[in-house]
């Protein structure tokens, strides 16, 4: 299904008509004084009896109002067509005529109640002279009653045309009472195409005049208005097509008292103006007072709270059918949007959509993208989301700003979808980016580290990377015992079970358990890392622990190999710790992520050495410092190829919590032998290897040590002598 443009259009209209509702509802309510709501609430029709009430109760209302209050104006939400007949006169009247014709003095007091009954007389008799003005209807289909004077008409207007909302049929109040009363107001509602009241006619034409709507009419006779004239900002000649459509009105004057300025209430399309609603409306909405019309009638309101006051007379009782829709509250009363009308001309406060308000909300939208689509391009999801948000909330600010201080009223939805679409597109795009990068790191990395360490890289790509930096890592080099022999005595096939086995298990022992990063198979040998690409304080700990697993796996492997009648299998293991340069190095052709260095040389010097000292792992010194946990046999003071400097040796055993009182003798007596081959005491040494070859006979270490002090008793290495152990080859 295609949507159109115009239901995109309205989609933002609509969401725009949601923030203006929402505006207007964060704007705390101020009490004023000026304006008092009569309420004919509950209590009243209680009290006084069901509404409508005849004219009598009215005209005492009225009465009340204004010769005992003494108000400033009393306007009536309430409209009076028909005639009051509720008093019994007409019933007396026709009981003179007819049946109580012949008895004496009936036709003579009847004549004398007259006055008193004529309830309709009472109101207009109530209503004269007095700042009271009566509300009144339009109507399509009728007309009844009698109008106001109208403010002006189209013969006044010099040919003008201005549009407004009317019609030419009325509902208006009886002759008799309009005549008495200061004048009249309109007060039919105008609502939006989502049946929401938002603004309200100032004048509606009927016919050719152009009368007051409630709220105006009891604002001009409050103000002792002596006159209200249309203001046209520009000469037919000088408007365009769209401001001649709409006449050229943009305002009505009001000439209040004896004072030279006039007060300007400006006006929009078809003379109509927005509602500032205030307060959510009634008794407890915060912005009016209300009282019973009950208490008025009884006198039991404080003269001070409604003398001089603009009184506005209406009802908010269930069933009266005078709540209205609005923005704040679905059942506003309907007497209360005249009250909020009135307040915007005393106050000469009226929310606007001024001239200039595409201008501004077209800077608006083009500021806010701009900054976030370069902003957001270069930051953060948190960050991202954090700025969006302080943009959003910014232009909500200024909104808010602008209708609260400056009275405009301008739309923001346009905005804000920009802004969630720009941090959305940027969501999407950074994913699909992420995506992409994150799918390129698992390439790069997948067949070095483990599958859980290139999940953690994929979560933050950037700190990742294959470029050549120095680190300190930790590197080792496992190789199988004798393979040449061992690809001598097995087919072809059963060689690459073997070797595939083998490679799998050191493979899964160096990538799964600690975290290693598997560098490359050379042959039957296989090189990995620690520390890179994801770095590890503890890369000696992880990598020592390693080589001690992977032994357990070559022995267990060794006796599966066993059983199936392949050669047994046996590695040696070299480690070593030291700063290193890593990344992707290689040719155009093949490149490899990979280490290099002194120290990876050593590291792989000691793998070759092990089979020298008859053991399965070799480390170096820095290895040992790096990771004190685990207990160690020095195995020698060497000084490999390559290098001038000699390093110390040292065998992995086990954890040093993990150490049984038989090692640490052994480890103890072992300590004190290679003390005494140092210092040339070979008898105690020999003493101490005799013993130490009887608790392990089969340690290949202590029988090489004891070729050693034989070769020295026969060739005595001098008083200089170090201690070193030179190999001339690698």
């Amino acid at each position: 299904m295609q949507v159109s443009g115009d239901l995109r259009i309205d989609a933002i209209e609509r969401m725009d008509t949601f923030f203006a509702g929402l505006r207007m509802r964060l704007v705390k309510p101020v009490l004023d004084p000026k304006i008092v709501i009569v309420d004919i609430d509950e209590k009243s029709i209680a009290e006084v009896g069901h509404f409508p009430w005849n004219r009598k109760i009215v005209a005492r209302l009225v009465s009340q109002l204004t010769t005992h209050y003494e108000v400033a104006a009393a306007g009536f939400d309430i409209v009076f067509p028909e005639a009051d007949n509720t008093s019994g006169y007409d019933v007396l009247d026709h009981l003179a005529e007819t049946d109580m014709k012949n008895v004496v003095g009936f036709r003579s007091r009847v004549d004398a109640l007259k006055e008193a009954l004529d309830y309709d007389g009472l109101l207009a008799a109530a209503l004269r002279d007095q700042p009271v003005v009566l509300g009144y209807n339009i109507a399509d289909d009728q007309r009844k009653g009698k109008l106001p004077a109208p403010f002006f008409t189209t013969e006044t207007l010099n040919g003008r045309t201005v549009p407004a909302y009317g019609s030419n049929g009325y509902l208006a109040n009886l002759e008799r009472l309009q005549d008495a009363s200061a004048t009249g107001g309109i007060f039919t509602a105008i609502t939006d195409p989502d049946g929401i009241l938002r603004r309200s006619a100032l004048l509606m034409q009927i016919g050719d005049g152009y009368y007051p709507t409630l709220s105006l009419a009891t604002a001009a006779v409050a103000l002792q208005a002596r006159a209200i004239t249309p203001s046209f900002s520009k000469n037919v000649a000088e408007m365009s097509a769209a401001e001649r459509a709409h006449g050229g009105l943009d305002k009505l004057l009001m000439f209040v008292g004896q004072e030279k300025t006039p007060l300007a209430i400006p006006v929009g399309e078809n003379l109509t103006g927005v509602i500032e609603f205030r307060g959510s409306g009634g008794p407890r909405g915060g912005a009016f007072t209300y009282v019973s019309a009950a208490d008025v009638l009884a006198g039991r309101v404080r003269k001070e709270l409604l003398a001089e006051r603009i009184i506005l007379v209406g009802t908010t009782a269930p069933g009266l059918l005078d709540l209205r829709p609005t923005p704040v509250n679905n059942e506003y009363p309907g007497v209360e949007v005249h009250a909020n009308l009135i307040k915007s001309i005393l106050d000469e406060r009226f929310k606007l959509r001024p001239d200039f308000a595409d201008g501004i909300e077209g800077v608006q939208v083009a500021l806010t993208g701009a900054v976030l689509a370069l902003a957001l391009a270069v930051m953060a999801p948190l960050p991202s989301i954090l700025l969006a948000a302080a943009v959003a909330g910014g232009v909500f600010g200024f909104n808010y700003w602008a209708y609260t201080d400056m009275d405009w009223v301008l739309r923001m939805a346009m905005t804000l979808v920009l802004i969630a679409g720009v941090f959305v597109l940027n969501v999407a795009w950074g994913y699909f980016f992420e995506v992409r990068k994150g799918r390129a790191l698992v390439s790069r990395f997948g067949e070095y580290v483990a599958p859980e360490l290139v999940a953690e890289m994929a979560d933050d790509p950037e700190k990742y990377n294959m470029d050549g930096e120095s680190r300190e890592l930790t590197v080792l080099f496992v190789d199988v015992r004798g393979f040449t022999t061992i690809s001598e005595g097995l087919t072809p096939k059963a060689l690459r079970e073997y070797i595939n086995l083998y490679l799998t298990a050191m493979s899964e022992d160096i990538r799964d358990s600690h975290r290693g990063t598997l560098d490359k198979y050379i042959g039957d040998a296989v090189m990995a890392f620690w520390g890179a690409p994801v770095a590890f304080a503890d890369h000696a700990s992880r990598a020592v622990a390693t080589s001690l697993l992977m032994q357990a796996s070559a022995r267990r492997l060794n006796d599966d190999f066993v059983a199936r009648g392949w050669p047994p299998l046996k590695i040696g293991i070299g480690l070593n710790s030291g700063l290193m340069h890593v990344g992707d190095m290689g040719s155009k052709i093949r490149r490899a992520y990979t280490v290099m260095g002194d120290a990876v040389n050593l590291g792989s010097r000691l793998e070759g050495i092990t089979k020298v000292y008859g053991v399965g792992i070799a480390v170096g010194e820095t290895t040992r410092a790096a990771a004190p946990e685990f207990a160690y046999r020095e195995l020698d003071l060497v000084r490999v190829k390559g290098k001038n400097e000699p390093v110390a040796i040292f065998e992995p055993i086990v954890l040093e919590r993990d150490l049984g009182a038989a090692e640490r003798h052994e480890l103890e007596r072992w300590r004190q032998a290679l003390a005494a081959v140092r210092a040339q005491q070979w008898d105690q040494a020999e003493a101490l290897l005799a013993e130490l070859r009887a608790l392990s006979p089969e340690r290949g270490l202590y029988a090489l040590y004891g070729e050693r002090i034989a070769h020295h008793r026969a060739h005595p290495p001098g008083p200089d002598w170090d201690g070193v152990t030179t190999f001339e080859t690698k």
